[in-house]
């Protein structure tokens, strides 16, 4: 490929990264001036204005998203085959950045652990949040995710099948008695998930969704299953968070045969980190304990 094909594209998506001619020029250690050159001289390569700019603000066009993005993936497989060059003889260590939704943060520990134990000389940086990472802007080298993944660029290892129950405490079924049928549940206290929409999700059930009117309203999935312990009401939660609780008589499992897989769990880094010592151990490391 002609060297040329990559003029400008290192302080493109340095700007883009930055939203800024003055900072990406601070990262690259080189003058503002350099770097506004270097994108004129790419737009007019390419023939598309890739940014507006205004004395405010600097943000890509929709011709400068896309080339953005492919950019982007391009740089990450340049860092990654160096990295795989440089740590295909490497152990292990250093700092290693992980995304972790509240939801599967109970299993991540056990992960942490044997990963420790493999190689002393890795420190965790953990990140517990319901936002999807991004990683170009955060400092993350592997995140757990649950779900479809929205975008191909990402390289993912599935983890772990999950299955949704429904599920109370002893003490409320006692109290109002146990549904046989998703029907009956419309007269019960339900336990309800806020989704991304700010809005009450359904229960899933074989039968379809169904949409129950609740008595709680929380965008936190551990908090529900503590309300459902502490006898408030009935709810739903994923087999992985709820099957010791079933186990030890905690919480009971209501109409099972009505119960639905739920979505799959996954490992996933940036195509171009994939090689790195640190990822690749993380991948088998959350691979075993999952």
């Amino acid at each position: 490929m002609e060297l040329d094909s990559f003029r400008g594209v290192v302080p493109f998506v340095a700007v883009a990264e930055e939203k800024s001619f003055r900072r990406a020029a601070q990262r690259l250690q080189v003058s503002p001036a350099a770097v506004s050159k270097a994108i004129a001289t790419l737009e007019e390569d390419v023939g598309h204005a890739l940014f507006t700019r205004t004395t405010r603000a600097v943000a890509l066009t929709r011709q400068g998203e896309l080339f953005f993005e492919r950019c982007q993936q391009a740089l990450a497989a340049v860092r990654g085959a160096r990295e795989a060059l440089a740590s295909a003889h490497k152990e292990p260590s250093g700092r290693l950045g992980i995304s972790v939704p509240f939801i599967a943060a109970k299993l991540l520990t056990p992960a942490l652990a044997l990963l420790s134990s493999r190689f002393p000389s890795l420190t965790f940086d953990v990140r517990v949040n319901d936002q999807l990472s991004r990683f170009a802007e955060e400092p993350v080298d592997v995140a757990v995710r649950i779900g479809t993944l929205a975008t191909s660029s990402l390289v993912a290892r599935k983890l772990q099948k999950t299955r949704l129950l429904t599920i109370a405490s002893p003490a409320y079924l006692a109290k109002h008695g146990t549904p046989a049928k998703p029907a009956q549940l419309h007269q019960h206290r339900c336990l309800i998930i806020r989704g991304p929409d700010n809005k009450p999700r359904a229960f899933w059930l074989s039968t379809g969704e169904l949409a129950l009117k609740p008595t709680l309203l929380v965008d936190h999935g551990p908090t529900l299953i503590d309300a459902a312990l502490a006898g408030l009401g009935i709810t739903q939660g994923f087999d992985f968070m709820v099957d010791e609780l079933i186990r030890d008589g905690k919480l009971v499992e209501l109409i099972p045969e009505y119960s639905v897989p739920g979505p799959d769990i996954f490992a996933v880094c940036p195509a171009g980190r994939r090689a790195s010592a640190n990822v690749r151990a993380a991948f088998d490391a959350l691979a075993e304990v999952f």
